[in-house]
């Protein structure tokens, strides 16, 4: 015969987590966009070994890391408090 008494395993389920939105900020999309052109750039330079554009794609890269960390630190960013270890009531 079958045993008939069940055991029960309790089960807790975590916290849920606080809603993102990933990223999707001003500031994350300059950069995205203006690193993705550099690169592209430097790329086409590349292929006609045009060293004087590679360098220049290389500037516009640097320029769209440095515009996206000061459009950060403008309020145009990612709350810091969102996902980095923010205790939870």
């Amino acid at each position: 015969m079958a045993d008939s008494s069940v055991k029960r395993d309790d089960t807790y389920l975590p916290p849920s987590a606080p809603p993102t939105n990933h990223g999707h900020t001003t500031a994350a999309w300059f950069t995205t966009i203006v690193v993705v052109l550099g690169a592209a750039v430097a790329g086409v330079a590349m292929c006609f070994a045009l060293v004087w554009l590679v360098i220049v794609g290389a500037v516009i890269v640097v320029a769209g890391l440095v515009g996206g960390k000061l459009l950060s630190v403008a309020g145009h960013g990612q709350p810091a408090a969102a996902g980095r270890g923010a205790s939870r009531s």
